[in-house]
């Protein structure tokens, strides 16, 4: 099984490419371009679809010869709601960079549903707290199940200091519907301040995959199965962006048994 924790690389350009292949599964790609004003990312989505990410700073934006004008907002993924474009199956797309840009591209199978190129602005996203107590995070969901897309599913959690998150830890490794679906799944982590550090654990129930991670500021954490709670420490905020995907695109998970008492507690 490939390292689940991947680093980003320095400098600017792509500095991240996840594929199926690297992951050693069949569904989820993400890429993370860092670019100086200037600076153009571009791609073809060929068989997958995408969805562009504007985790931080703006860009000039074109999708499948449209021009979407200037994108991107916030500079810190801490503030506010992202911008975001989605591009179906065999598009393409470009950004050049005004400002610092840090652009998440997730991709997933198109299944040809014949969608058009759209931008998702922040005051569309719908935003939810889930939680109690030292389970509080903050939940942006950017690509939900209820808005259309093939295969992809992209969601940003803001996790406080001294907070959990993906707790209780659940799972969606079967395709075992309705009661769970099968979704892999990556996790795109900031800190702030970004000197911090958080925990990340991904195991299975009978223990043959088990990684406890130290995650800092810029690492990417792939879950091919199993649960993957994590854990922000104190004065250290967590923010991940995540992408699934998988046969069925919904999100059915199975609660930890020995841990499902805390949903009630």
């Amino acid at each position: 099984m490939p390292n689940l924790k991947v680093k980003t690389g320095k400098g600017t350009g792509r500095v991240a490419h996840i594929t199926p292949q690297s992951a050693g599964w069949s569904y989820v790609g993400f890429d993370l371009y860092r670019l100086k004003p200037g600076e153009t990312a571009s791609g073809s989505t060929e068989g997958n679809e995408a969805c562009l990410v504007f985790v931080t700073g703006n860009g000039i934006t074109h999708a499948n010869g449209n021009d979407l004008g200037v994108l991107g907002e916030r500079m810190s993924p801490f503030e506010g709601k992202p911008w975001s474009v989605y591009v179906p199956q065999d598009g393409n797309w470009s950004v050049t960079a005004q400002t610092d840009l840090e652009l998440a591209v997730c991709t997933a199978p198109g299944l040809g549903g014949g969608l058009p190129v759209r931008v998702i602005a922040p005051d569309e996203l719908g935003q939810e707290v889930r939680g109690k107590g030292t389970n509080t995070r903050y939940v942006t969901n950017i690509l939900p199940e209820n808005e259309p897309a093939d295969s992809l599913l992209v969601v940003e959690v803001i996790t406080p200091g001294g907070h959990t998150s993906s707790y209780p830890p659940h799972k969606h490794d079967q395709d075992n519907m309705p009661a769970e679906s099968y979704l892999e799944e990556t996790y795109y982590h900031r800190l702030n301040p970004p000197q911090g550090f958080a925990f990340q654990r991904v195991y299975t129930d009978d223990r043959s995959l088990d990684e406890a991670m130290a995650i800092e500021d810029g690492d990417v954490v792939l879950v091919p199965k199993g649960y993957h709670p994590c854990a922000a420490c104190h004065g250290y905020d967590l923010y991940y962006l995540n992408v699934m995907a998988g046969p069925k695109r919904t999100w059915k998970f199975h609660n930890a048994a020995e841990h499902e008492w805390l949903m009630k507690a």
